[in-house]
């Protein structure tokens, strides 16, 4: 169970993500292929999955790792089932990657999408093979960790808001000393290939090109309104997978699926991200606001929002043409 003080919260919603990532930050050039890299990134971290074993997770959810000794019979991270090894592919730079992670405890709230901000704990490793006496060794490098803290989405890195709409936020209760407790939030591990994460960037501690390992605990949502219509972000996930994407930029999405499933009106922009999402040159702010009988400009929820079929057939939210 955990506590923290109101104040302490606040304090720590202007928290940019990774406080060692603005210690120093040093960029690679040119950069290495992401295909290249990636074969290199998975194979490190597939060996790290067949060669560490989970000691311990507490009742807090953190999860103490350990490298199996020789002639060792644990049973490794890839092989155990308690907390059975899942994978997600994500597909970027024109890859499919595979992004690892363990569900240590679901949750019992809300799940975010990938373009909320987050109010979380985590501890952050990195993986790199180290030669030493000609003897090549993949070791693990804690680089951050943080109790409580409001991680920004536009800070996030790929794999981290990859790996979020897979947990679910607790519950919590306010104490008389002015804490707050968190219990049954969700909590995971994710192992982030370098393409996912900072790749040719070095970033404080942290090497370019390293694999990062996140053990992370969802306490809380802060809900986005990326276009700011009024409707928060998660309600114009239309398919409802927890995933929102923009394969406008060609670098991240070379090819491009032929459809986005949250873009209503088909101009490959995302509704949470469109001011006019059905494509009727009204924006769909206008269309949520009304005026009551006194002439008072109001807005529709989201889920009250009436709906018509206009002329050229399209679903509306409003359209002044439907309702004038």
């Amino acid at each position: 169970m955990n506590k923290i003080k109101f104040y302490f919260i606040l304090s720590m919603l202007s928290l940019a993500l990774f406080s060692c990532s603005k210690d120093k930050e040093e960029e690679i050039t040119p950069p290495r292929e992401f295909s290249v890299q990636y074969d290199t990134d998975i194979k490190d971290i597939e060996e790290y999955l067949k060669t560490f074993y989970i000691e311990e997770v507490t009742a807090d959810f953190d999860i103490k790792i350990t490298k199996i000794p020789a002639g060792g019979t644990q049973k490794s991270i890839w092989e155990q089932t308690t907390y059975p090894l899942k994978f997600r592919e994500v597909n970027l730079h024109g890859l499919k990657y595979k992004l690892y992670y363990l569900i240590l405890n679901e949750g019992v709230g809300d799940s975010p999408t990938n373009v909320d901000n987050y109010f979380v704990a985590y501890k952050g490793d990195y993986l790199q093979q180290v030669t030493k006496d000609e003897v090549t060794t993949l070791t693990v490098t804690e680089f951050e960790r943080n109790s409580f803290v409001l991680l920004p989405n536009a800070g996030l890195r790929v794999g981290f808001s990859e790996m979020m709409p897979k947990l679910k936020t607790g519950t919590y209760t306010s104490n008389p000393d002015g804490t707050v407790s968190y219990k049954d939030f969700g909590a995971g591990v994710v192992f982030i290939p370098s393409g996912l994460g900072y790749f040719n960037s070095a970033q404080g501690s942290i090497p370019a090109y390293s694999p990062l390992i996140f053990n992370i605990k969802a306490y809380e949502i802060q809900r986005n309104d990326q276009d700011g219509d009024g409707i928060p972000s998660y309600l114009e996930d239309l398919d409802g997978d927890g995933y929102i994407y923009i394969f406008t930029n060609t670098t991240l999405y070379p090819t491009k699926p032929t459809t986005n499933p949250d873009d209503t009106d088909g101009d490959d922009i995302p509704n949470c991200f469109d001011v006019d999402d059905d494509g009727d040159n009204y924006t769909t702010k206008l269309e949520r606001s009304y005026k009551d009988a006194n002439g008072v400009v109001k807005y529709y929820d989201f889920a009250d929002i009436p709906l018509c079929t206009g002329g050229n057939g399209k679903k509306r939210h409003l359209d002044p043409k439907c309702y004038n």
